[in-house]
């Protein structure tokens, strides 16, 4: 089986057992949002997907309703919630995205998809072939601590990743992702 459909294989099995496995803790992490403050607790944010195609990136919501769609680095400090600063500590505000993966929008490793405002992150990616890629839930940037906020440098961190992109390597990432400190 060719890599791109041992990819996909992987994260349909993958995204559907920890789907399952995780349904409890995100029922939790719902009524937590939910009671926490007024609004939805799925938030759904268009992103920047393979090819450039544009779909709905769903994560639990970590803000308060009104923020302004600004990629997390430049939102307001005091826009996140109590809860949404758990949830994102332990990383369970992406948990919904095992949804995107089941609908072949995301992989379980990939790079992490930016809104269309990030132009010049959009850019770079165009230039060096990134957007050909599924965007992830994780991925190496991540694991090495590059945010959004180095646009350039991510996209080469994600086009490096392209270049070496394995099974075993993306076992390595998510695990990286699960217990990096």
């Amino acid at each position: 089986m060719p890599m791109k459909g041992l990819k996909r294989t992987f994260d349909l099995v993958g995204a559907a057992v920890l789907f399952l496995a995780t349904s409890p803790l995100v029922l939790l992490a719902v009524l937590a949002v939910r009671v926490s403050s007024p609004g939805p607790a799925i938030f759904s944010q268009t992103r920047v997907g393979r090819d450039g195609v544009l779909f709905r990136c769903h994560k639990l919501r970590t803000m308060y309703v009104g923020t302004p769609s600004l990629p997390s680095h430049e939102a307001p400090a005091n826009s996140v919630t109590s809860v949404g600063r758990i949830l994102r500590k332990f990383k369970l505000d992406e948990l919904p995205q095992f949804w995107n993966v089941l609908r072949g929008e995301m992989s379980l490793v990939g790079p992490r998809p930016c809104l269309p405002t990030q132009t010049e992150l959009v850019e770079c990616r165009r230039r060096l072939g990134v957007l050909a890629a599924r965007p992830g839930i994780t991925g190496l940037a991540q694991v090495k601590g590059i945010d959004m906020s180095t646009p350039r440098l991510l996209a080469e961190t994600d086009a490096a990743y392209l270049k070496t992109a394995s099974l075993w390597i993306d076992l390595r990432i998510l695990f990286g992702t699960l217990f990096r400190r």
